[in-house]
């Protein structure tokens, strides 16, 4: 059985996984609205994986005993400078997503709930992973620029991406 301010706080991640789905929404009709399709593909590939994340906190809280309790989605911004402000945008979102992955794993140690410690290790995992890939792209759009063949290049390469679902 989940504790109170755990069962509170696997709420609040789903609230923040279904707003990264949001803003990479977002990102996507921005890509899409400056002619980088690529781009968001890339992005609304992302959007799926955010959804399953919410979906594995959705299914987890009522394993253990606990009740889902959504809450409105906050708003995602909708412009950005650049494809690399966008991406830096990504890798800057990832980044707290691990800090509040990490904080949920912090709860659960002080919780002494080990079945919640050790459903959060496949999030951490899934973090180093998330940070790795967006700050990949950031390096290639400083090496490529914002315009010219080598972003084009790069918004081919995004476009090749797939949607894998992650394992049950």
């Amino acid at each position: 059985m989940l504790s109170e301010i755990m069962q509170e706080a696997l709420n609040i991640q789903i609230n923040k996984e279904i707003y990264s789905a949001y803003l990479y929404l977002s990102m996507a009709a921005y890509c899409d609205s400056i002619n980088l399709k690529g781009f968001a593909n890339w992005m609304t590939i992302q959007v799926q994986e955010e959804l399953s994340h919410a979906h594995k906190f959705f299914n987890y809280l009522p394993e253990r005993g606990g009740k889902v309790t959504l809450q409105p989605i906050d708003g995602p911004e909708t412009e950005w400078d650049s494809p690399l402000a966008v991406f830096k945008h990504v890798y800057e979102h990832e980044q707290l997503v691990t800090g509040l992955i990490n904080g949920l794993v912090k709860l659960a140690r002080e919780e002494e709930d080990y079945a919640t410690e050790s459903f959060l290790k496949w999030f951490i995992d899934e973090q180093v992973e998330e940070e790795a890939s967006a700050s990949e792209v950031v390096e290639k759009l400083k090496l490529a620029g914002d315009q010219g063949s080598g972003l084009f290049m790069l918004d081919r390469e995004l476009g090749a991406r797939v949607f894998t679902p992650p394992a049950a």
